[in-house]
């Protein structure tokens, strides 16, 4: 097998955690060849979509944050239909660069090339706006652009989270309650003057117990979810916002959310999503790159890594 990635520079992976790093260990420990590139590398010449495409061999990290890890060769100006797969991990946000890249891996895809996620399914599955297809999971939620339905809907439910549809990590979420002094500022900003779209969910007081990510590969549910769970005083339990990682075992309404949409997620050619659940609530399908592997696997001795290479070897078939 012939692998590409799409990734940010390799030289950056926090490797004791990164879920990139443990596919490509995987990957490395089968004998695949790998090879790597940024989206900023894509281009098309000829009317043939190709990248930049570095060869690199797989050291090992000898410690966890190892940044040599990798013994990367010249690049090589490649087609991407010349690879078994093209694996797109670059991180969000969904920029015009972001939509730009999906688009080439679209017309590469066209032209035989086996892209995982597909270009489309990144574009029509925003990773907040997704929920709405699956209404039965989800708590009451708002989308606007306009600040006085914000307030309407705070109004309505008396604590609420806001948070913009472009952004990961936590980045950019809020709670509201009705006694918040800051109601005005917080949504002048987040909102930049009702110019900018973002989406409001009741508060899901479960939240302490963690924001589960609930994997889903190649169609199948991985059986244990990533509860991020809060520090302290901190609404968001995304690790990049310092939440703690426990990996557990899904709970009946987990399997159903996860095995309910898995089916449509392969239609839509999405090899891996990552549900975030909260309680009994589906609060966001991640696409782009979700994260989780590590945790899972060092905690519960499940080899998510594994799971994924063995998918894209059968997705990648004729």
């Amino acid at each position: 097998m012939k692998i590409l990635f799409i990734a940010d520079p390799l030289a950056t992976f926090k490797t004791y955690k990164d879920t990139t790093y443990a596919m490509m260990r995987e990957m490395a420990a089968r004998g695949w060849a790998l090879f790597h590139t940024l989206s900023s590398e894509l281009s098309v010449q000829n009317g043939i979509v190709a990248a930049q495409a570095a060869p690199f061999e797989f050291a090992g990290a000898k410690s966890d944050y190892d940044h040599e890890w990798f013994r990367a060769e010249e690049k090589i100006q490649t087609a991407l239909k010349d690879f078994d797969a093209v694996i797109m991990r670059t991180d969000p946000p969904f920029d015009m660069q972001y939509l730009y890249a999906t688009q080439l891996l679209t017309l590469a895809e066209g032209q035989g090339a086996k892209v995982f996620n597909s270009g489309q399914a990144m574009r029509d599955f925003n990773e907040k706006l997704a929920i709405l297809n699956f209404g039965r999971f989800t708590a009451p939620t708002l989308v606007s652009t306009r600040a006085a339905d914000v307030r309407a809907f705070l109004q309505e439910h008396g604590d609420i989270i806001v948070k913009p549809l472009d952004g990961m990590g936590g980045m950019g979420i809020f709670r509201l309650t009705e006694a918040d002094p800051n109601i005005g500022s917080i949504l002048e900003t987040l909102m930049q003057l009702d110019t900018r779209t973002i989406m409001a969910q009741r508060y899901i007081p479960e939240i302490v117990h963690g924001d589960k990510r609930v994997l889903v590969i190649g169609g199948e549910v991985v059986p244990f979810a990533l509860a991020r769970i809060p520090q302290n005083g901190e609404t968001r339990g995304n690790l990049a916002a310092g939440g703690r990682g426990v990996a557990q075992e899904l709970s009946a309404r987990d399997r159903e959310i996860a095995e309910t949409l898995a089916p449509e997620l392969k239609r839509r050619g999405i090899l891996l999503a990552g549900l975030d659940v909260i309680g009994d609530c589906l609060t966001e399908v991640n696409v782009t790159s979700p994260t989780g592997f590590q945790e899972i696997m060092k905690q519960k001795g499940f080899d998510v890594a594994a799971m994924f290479a063995d998918a894209v070897a059968a997705w990648s078939k004729p």
